[in-house]
């Protein structure tokens, strides 16, 4: 009531005050968000430019301009950490994007007891990494995994699923795919079904075939629920670490070593801070590029809608 006393008396006076408290309700907030990622940021990015020694039982910090830079430069462990991790990156996104988007529209046209049917597809994301590093590894052992143990019965070849690295990545990758479909699963069946109905029951009313709706409205309607589900995806599929360090730590050689399990190991085996904190700052900036450019479309999909 006293909101439009105040709007009738002096127009517009109600609208500065309401958004003149919501800046003031959000500062707060504000604040510990401010104190909770920027000094941290702060913290990583003095430490990426800096050298520590260990001496007298402390840590001394000594400034090293861009002497980790250089490092990183002659680090080939490095380049091939980042190119199994961009391999890792575009295999799963797309792969579990194809099967999640499939069985989404599958889902959403069930009928009765399609409670049950989508609880069972989300299962192995709730399973916990530890769990998951465990069961796959018992899986994929080459002498009495029940994978090979399968395709010895079948007369197939037996491989090390684990210990070949023509094939290790592959191994970890289709781990991956298992635990993380639910994931785009569960976005794309929420966008599937929160489309508005009305232009499928015209297109139906006219004639068109499931697969002219799904080209002509599902895929354009969707296309910002994809974008925001595979730049989700990309972020999480780019800091992958515990799949990797449970089934082969980076192994056979450097065949499976990603960004995320080369910075833990210089950081924590060889206890190089300034250097694996330059490391993880470059892996922050080499995501932030995949995430801008989804920005930039879903930038240029709102414009064009």
């Amino acid at each position: 009531m006293e909101k439009r006393g105040v709007g009738i008396g002096l127009p517009g006076l109600g609208g500065a005050l309401d958004r003149t408290f919501r800046y003031w309700a959000l500062l707060p907030v504000f604040v510990v968000l401010l104190l909770l990622t920027a000094y941290p940021l702060v913290q990583l990015v003095g430490m990426s430019l800096s050298d520590y020694t260990f001496g007298g039982g402390s840590i001394v910090a000594h400034y090293s301009g861009l002497r980790n830079l250089e490092l990183m430069g002659e680090d080939t462990v490095f380049r091939a950490a980042v190119r199994n991790t961009l391999v890792f990156v575009v295999g799963v996104v797309l792969v579990e994007f194809v099967l999640g988007f499939v069985v989404a529209l599958l889902a959403s046209g069930l009928p009765r007891g399609g409670g049950l049917f989508k609880t069972v597809l989300v299962i192995p994301l709730l399973v916990p990494p530890i769990a998951i590093g465990t069961m796959w590894r018992l899986m994929y052992q080459s002498e009495f995994g029940v994978i090979n143990a399968l395709l010895r019965e079948l007369r197939l070849p037996t491989p090390n699923w684990l210990g070949d690295p023509a094939i290790a990545l592959g191994s970890v990758m289709i781990v991956d795919v298992w635990h993380w479909t639910a994931f785009m699963f569960l976005i794309l069946l929420a966008g599937l079904e929160s489309l508005p109905a009305e232009p499928f029951e015209a297109a139906r009313v006219d004639g068109a075939s499931a697969w002219q709706a799904f080209r002509a409205l599902t895929l354009p309607l969707m296309r910002p629920i994809i974008l925001v589900a595979l730049m989700l995806r990309t972020v999480f599929a780019f800091k992958v670490f515990d799949e990797v360090f449970l089934l082969t730590t980076g192994g056979p050689g450097t065949s499976t070593e990603v960004v995320s399990m080369y910075i833990y190991k210089v950081i924590f085996r060889t206890m190089e801070l300034g250097y694996g904190s330059f490391l993880s700052v470059v892996a922050a900036l080499l995501t932030s590029v995949f995430v801008l450019g989804y920005l930039w479309t879903l930038r240029r999909e709102r414009i064009a809608a």
